[in-house]
């Protein structure tokens, strides 16, 4: 592409052409892609903060079980005083009761990133030094405020019910699960603006959900996991949050900007609530997630051949250590990665938080948790707010006899 002064950037030389004239050839236009207005996210219903502040002064006691009405829906909450994290360094352990303040707190900017999605459940019941399971298909009774969608299962070979959670109540009723992490799909049911010629049948057989829209997702997701350990780690555990490696997935994050800049590509950063970043780049519903993932790996590939000190793609855990992991299986169907605004099963109950590319810099994972995070939303709303409305067009970039 071209740089702002005039130059082309990266360019590669192919040849001379003798039988063009040089007059002849000028600078292509470039063609604008314009989002239509309906591209913007749809906003799930927005509740009044006075409705909300009325939730949270029920919650402000000491009793371990009541009946909270949410958006007219009575929801009985239990075992409110059970510890779901556990006292870290001096923090005071976290409860079921302050989860659900939290997603009540920020349900109103959580809620749209999550509408029309199906999700897949985390489960703590026992806190997060308690075991957990996965819950992908809901085969029971479910209040009458929860969506629930059938799709067909590869891994099943069958249909199974998914949840979505596109309104406040299910939030909650979520949270009286012990359900600590929010888990959505990239890609959404809704055809309109971009996937009106996209199929919405989704169950029956693979060849269904793979013409449907649920197969054409709305990002490219880029999760880099710094494998650098602290030194403190058990044999055969995962690396601990250390500031060293976040500096080093801080400066791959930054050096993967600086590509997808140059390919014209706009990205939105975020941690992942544990020791990684994860960048997402809003794309145009016109590629399947085949060639979502295959696009992420090449790019990945480029990255890794700038940074080779710094940067992995291998399977093997052991070619990882001291070194920074992007995953580009991530961008999958149905794969589980954190959203916006999830806790995260960590000590100290932390938040995968957006944050500015300039950021980067200046913050430490841990600075965002169940207490900080409704603050910083107050004081700088919601960094992700226009995200759908930042989607590019692939074609230029892959071709347009990509699928």
């Amino acid at each position: 592409n071209w740089t702002d002064d005039g130059r082309l950037r990266a360019p590669v030389f192919r040849g001379l052409r003798l039988d063009v004239d040089p007059k002849s050839v000028t600078r292509e236009a470039e063609e604008a892609v314009v989002v239509p207005t309906a591209a913007r996210p749809v906003q799930a219903p927005r509740h009044e903060a006075n409705d909300v502040s009325q939730l949270l002064e029920r919650l402000s006691g000491n009793e371990d079980a009541i009946k909270l009405d949410v958006d007219g829906y009575r929801i009985s909450l239990t075992n409110l005083n059970k510890a779901l994290w556990p006292e870290d360094k001096g923090t005071p352990a976290k409860t079921k009761r302050d989860m659900i303040r939290y997603y009540l707190s920020v349900g109103h900017v959580l809620l749209p990133h999550l509408k029309d999605r199906p999700m897949t459940l985390t489960r703590y019941p026992n806190g997060i030094d308690g075991g957990s399971f996965y819950q992908k298909h809901w085969e029971h009774a479910l209040p009458d405020f929860v969506e629930k969608l059938p799709i067909f299962s590869s891994h099943n070979e069958g249909d199974g019910e998914y949840l979505m959670v596109d309104n406040l109540p299910t939030l909650v009723w979520l949270a009286q699960l012990a359900n600590i992490e929010l888990h959505p799909w990239l890609s959404r049911v809704v055809l309109e603006p971009d996937a009106a010629n996209l199929g919405t049948s989704f169950t029956g057989a693979r060849e269904a959900i793979e013409e449907s829209v649920l197969n054409y997702p709305d990002f490219i997701a880029f999760d880099l996991d710094p494998y650098v350990y602290s030194g403190r780690e058990q044999a055969g555990d995962e690396p601990q949050l250390n500031r060293r490696a976040f500096r080093k997935v801080v400066d791959v994050a930054l050096t993967l900007k600086e590509i997808l800049d140059q390919l014209s590509l706009s990205s939105f950063v975020k941690t992942s609530g544990k020791t990684g970043l994860h960048i997402y780049v809003p794309v145009l519903r016109q590629y399947n997630y085949r060639t979502t993932r295959k696009t992420c790996e090449l790019i990945g590939r480029f990255l890794l051949q700038q940074s080779p000190l710094d940067v992995t793609m291998e399977w093997s855990v052991d070619k990882r250590r001291g070194k920074i992991f992007l995953d580009h299986n991530q961008n999958t169907r149905g794969k589980n990665m954190a959203s916006i605004y999830s806790i995260r099963p960590a000590p100290g109950a932390p938040v995968s938080t957006p944050v500015r590319w300039e950021e980067l810099g200046e913050i430490y994972p841990t600075d965002f948790t169940i207490d900080t995070v409704p603050g910083r939303i107050d004081k700088m709303g919601d960094l992700w707010a226009d995200i759908l409305q930042s989607k590019h067009d692939l074609r230029r970039l892959l071709g347009s006899d990509q699928q």
